[in-house]
């Protein structure tokens, strides 16, 4: 098969790879309907986290059952299917308490820039349609498999209710599926912070009320005008810089909530700011499993599109330059067809 490879920063290749197989019988193999290039794939990309030896890329994936492993009965061959880059048998106790990101056997999906890709613990993993979706719903669902199903996370962290005030830290998809979440849960107020107006102009189609343009201080300020001085109830951290967590954190208000997911890096929290700040924190990878059948359905059922995050689309070997155009802010995020 062929598939993505980094083999040092700024340098993805196109390569032929081995066919994956069954390797436990827990395992699925899936070929990829379509796959995708990640914000959080810019990290190795950009020479922030060490590469290694080359290896293959990609978390995202939604595609049809090829082979089953012995013990997988919740899928069989044939079926279109949708899972989470964090696997999960989705029966240990943490699965059972809504945390199978967390799973007691997790693995991390990191091959589904390919062709085919094989799924450990693909009992627990793997959602199936009733039937084969259409053309026009897999970016949508593409994008339930990780950045709508981590905005929905950081708008359940951050606590948004109906009636509340939402920041949305990050105009990336996660920050616009995030926009998407705080509107469906309720929010009747949400300010997206934003300096691109593409982005800015989808964050409002998703449902942003304001936009903030300014960062640092002055983007902190401004949301405390917005909000009689205090701040939001609700504010989503979608990016994992140490500016943006602290964007997020003085952007809430005494007694609201910060939901993080973007992937700290350099992020290091003040233990007494926090204790005088009456502010609460929550975060980590995306219980994604947990909201599959939810998100799935209402995608299948138009009520949400996440999948318009997708502003680039390419056949699976221009993968560099769905890379090179995400990281050059050129697109918010790339599709690939194999």
């Amino acid at each position: 098969m062929r598939g993505a490879v980094i083999h040092a920063p700024g340098d993805v290749r196109f390569e032929t790879l081995d066919d994956p197989r069954i390797l436990h019988p827990t395992d699925a193999i899936i070929r990829t309907a379509v796959t995708c290039v990640c914000g959080s794939d810019l990290w190795p990309y950009r020479g922030v986290e060490a590469i290694g030896d080359p290896h293959p890329m990609g978390h995202e994936y939604v595609g049809f059952v090829e082979e089953v492993g012995s013990e997988v009965t919740s899928v069989k061959p044939g079926q279109f299917v949708v899972g989470s880059f964090a696997t999960s048998d989705n029966t240990c106790a943490n699965c059972r308490n809504g945390w199978q990101s967390n799973c007691l056997h997790r693995e991390f999906m990191s091959t589904c820039q390919a062709d085919y890709v094989r799924i450990p613990n693909a009992q627990g993993t793997l959602v199936a349609t009733d039937e084969h979706p259409a053309d026009e719903f897999l970016p949508g669902l593409l994008a339930v498999s990780d950045v709508m199903g981590t905005g929905w996370y950081a708008a359940l962290a951050a606590e948004v209710k109906p009636g509340c005030t939402a920041v949305v830290v990050g105009d990336g998809a996660v920050g616009l599926c995030g926009v998407i979440a705080a509107r469906e849960l309720g929010a009747e107020r949400i300010i997206a912070m934003s300096r691109h107006e593409p982005r800015q102009n989808l964050a409002r189609e998703f449902g942003a009320t304001d936009i903030v343009a300014e960062r640092g201080d002055e983007g902190i300020a401004r949301v405390k005008d917005l909000t009689g001085g205090i701040g939001a109830e609700s504010v989503l951290e979608c990016v994992g810089t140490a500016e943006a967590m602290q964007q997020a954190l003085q952007s809430a208000r005494p007694g609201g909530n910060v939901g993080f997911v973007g992937v700290p890096h350099e992020v290091a929290i003040d233990g007494q700011e926090l204790f005088f700040s009456h502010v609460g924190l929550r975060g980590g990878p995306a219980p994604v499993r947990r909201y599959l059948p939810d998100l799935m359905d209402r995608v299948l059922t138009g009520r949400i599109n996440p999948g318009k995050v997708f502003d680039l689309t390419l056949p699976l070997d221009q993968v560099a330059e769905g890379y090179q155009a995400m990281d050059e802010r050129r697109a918010i995020k790339a599709l690939l067809t194999p």
